[in-house]
């Protein structure tokens, strides 16, 4: 059962006030939003009932949107007009960051910019990530840079950045290995790309996306915190987000972690694929209409 449907059985149920906002408690933990934030959230919003002696479902809802609404940061993620740009895709395997790539290069190829798209394979330590970004490259007729597993992902990507000429409207979206053995080792390997890059393309035309997927619930929230940790993240992609009940983290990563969300995606169809709204969110998450 998804979050708002939850929240409205619990209107349904008729319990006085303070059970009501014990039970949201409890509720917003659940929707994957954290406990701090959950506890802020529900006295926030019983202070706010309490002033406009508000009690009536759509008006406690509208009020807790309003209390959320911070924390629904949108970021605005678009390639550079002229020059080149890259996108390094980040996130643990499993997640959905192959198909997220072909994803987006499905969505800005089709934005009406003369540009050329180009993807790296820079996940060169799983065979079938390579072979799966290559497969998406030829039903997109985008031109994918790899070279065979166990290459230097750096080496990949430095080869993406420079085939077709930095000075041209190219824009890179590269991948990156999902696992590595500890915490340091990804660190190292984060390092060592994000200088390659930053040497051949302009800061405000690299962005570095974290790929998570929405089932996971905190899972994701901790996952965020390691590769922010490793490495500036931009913004979120949030995944399989039409196969949650949930959908929290969102907020979650904004509260906790000052990580905003770009676009989220929902199906396996490059058309399944959207930027982030946070208005519509929230009414999603909240059931608002």
């Amino acid at each position: 059962m998804k979050f708002a449907e939850r929240l409205k059985a619990l209107f349904k149920l008729g319990t006085a006030p303070e059970e009501l906002f014990n039970d949201l408690c409890d509720l917003l933990v659940e929707g994957d939003i954290g406990t701090t934030l959950a506890f802020k959230a529900t006295e926030e919003l019983r202070a706010a009932c309490a002033r406009g002696r508000i009690s009536e479902e759509r008006q406690v809802k509208a009020a807790l949107k309003a209390i959320l609404a911070p924390y629904a940061r949108p970021a605005l993620i678009e390639p550079p007009v002229t020059g080149p740009g890259c996108f390094l895709v980040l996130g643990v395997n499993g997640v959905g960051k192959t198909t997220t790539i072909a994803k987006l290069a499905f969505f800005f190829g089709k934005d009406g910019r003369d540009r050329t798209i180009v993807l790296a394979a820079g996940d060169t330590f799983r065979a079938a990530a390579i072979d799966q970004l290559k497969i998406h490259g030829e039903r997109l007729g985008v031109r994918v840079v790899a070279q065979e597993q166990g290459s230097d992902p750096g080496a990949v990507i430095f080869d993406a950045l420079e085939s077709e000429g930095t000075g041209s409207g190219i824009l890179v979206i590269a991948d990156t290995a999902g696992r590595m053995h500890t915490k340091q080792n990804l660190v190292k390997e984060l390092a060592k790309i994000d200088k390659i890059i930053n040497a051949r393309v302009p800061r405000e035309a690299y962005r570095k996306l974290l790929v998570v997927d929405a089932t996971t619930g905190r899972n994701a929230v901790a996952q965020a915190e390691a590769f922010r940790d490793a490495v500036e993240v931009d913004a979120l992609v949030v995944t399989k987000y039409d196969s949650t009940a949930k959908g929290g983290i969102v907020l979650a990563a904004a509260y906790e972690l000052g990580i905003p969300t770009a676009f989220i995606g929902s199906g396996e169809r490059y058309e399944d694929f959207s930027v982030f709204n946070p208005d519509s969110f929230l009414n999603d998450f909240i059931g608002l209409p």
